[in-house]
């Protein structure tokens, strides 16, 4: 009897590098983690305070609503694109949402009308995006201009104010049960169903294989313009669930609410290990890295540091997290191709 040696089978490799891959970034997970720890063990050693109580929560209170938006935002940005106009949707809604809740609507009609506000923002901006085919930067730096447009003609120049909110509505931004804030804990149980449904499902994994490759998920029978649609419509939907949530959180908004927070959107999903080129990371990355940049931020304020140093750090992370994905890109390829080759 002679012994035979057979190569792989297709399926065997493809198994092998989407194992790779997630082996590599959930590495990358993990040295978010430590990042963390490490931030807020020098942080408390400086000022004791800052794991007390009230700053714990705090910290949960202003990361939740970031986080959120970059849960949606990284299924927008695992599929090859982008979603600039979540902070106008924000901003938008909150306005919007507040202004009917104030004439007497219920907390619960004021969600759904919150959400519906941002799924039609997102819809609009996915079927730009996916059936005509304009540049998902240009179609989203374009609604952003639009929605701010929008808010600022419904505001007329008013404000919110806390006192004319439902007290239900202020509580669900401020309460808590068993001692957790309820503002995380919608964030995370929507974290934990987006991010099975991406891994667990076939239909989740769609996005990640046309934000690897478009064209061979379209070649592969992927309807691709309907999942990039159903991205940008989970992104709106959350950025409208988020415009509510900054409502009860705050109270008192104003017609640019928001503002600005696309970016820090973008960053803490691209810091959170999402890469920009799409087809890699998690939505749990994504939320890290909100967390991260929540606690540089309070630390920075604790330790008395100018707030200018904030905004160059978040910088500073941006890039490197950006130059640390192509470099581990490139590393993972070459050694696919050496598997493809020895195998």
């Amino acid at each position: 009897m002679t012994a035979t040696t057979t190569r792989p089978e297709p399926a065997a490799r493809d198994r092998s590098a989407r194992n790779l891959v997630d082996l590599v970034f959930r590495a990358r997970e993990l040295s978010l983690v430590l990042a963390l720890a490490a931030l807020v063990g020098g942080t408390a050693a400086v000022n004791p305070n800052f794991l007390s109580g009230q700053g714990v929560e705090d910290i949960l209170l202003n990361t939740a609503i970031l986080a959120l938006l970059a849960v949606g935002q990284s299924m927008v940005v695992i599929t090859r694109n982008l979603d600039l106009s979540v902070g106008s949707v924000v901003g938008l809604v909150a306005f919007v949402v507040g202004d009917a809740l104030a004439s007497g609507w219920g907390v619960v009609p004021g969600v759904v009308l919150g959400v519906a506000i941002g799924a039609a923002c997102g819809l609009l901006n996915g079927l730009l995006v996916s059936f005509c085919r304009v540049p998902a930067l240009v179609v989203t730096l374009g609604t952003l201009y639009v929605f701010q447009g929008v808010c600022h003609y419904v505001a007329a120049g008013r404000q919110i104010n806390a006192v004319n909110l439902p007290p239900a509505l202020l509580s669900l931004g401020n309460g808590a049960v068993l001692g957790v804030p309820y503002l995380p804990l919608i964030t995370v149980v929507i974290m934990f169903a987006i991010g099975y449904y991406l891994r667990a499902y076939p239909s989740g994994r769609e996005f990640y294989a046309i934000g690897s490759s478009p064209e061979a998920a379209r070649l592969a029978g992927v309807p691709v313009r309907r999942r990039v649609l159903a991205a940008y419509l989970v992104s709106g939907c959350l950025a409208g669930l988020a415009g509510v949530l900054w409502l009860a959180r705050f109270g008192t908004v104003v017609a640019d609410s928001a503002n600005g927070w696309e970016l820090l959107v973008i960053s803490a999903v691209v810091v959170g290990g999402v890469a920009i080129t799409g087809g890699v990371g998690s939505v749990y990355g994504a939320a890290l890295g909100a967390l991260l940049l929540t606690v540089i931020g309070g630390a920075l304020v604790v330790l008395r540091v100018n707030p200018f140093w904030q905004q160059a750090i978040t910088g500073a992370l941006l890039l490197i997290a950006i130059s640390v994905d192509r470099v581990l890109a490139l590393r993972v390829a070459r050694l696919l191709r050496r598997r493809s080759r020895h195998g």
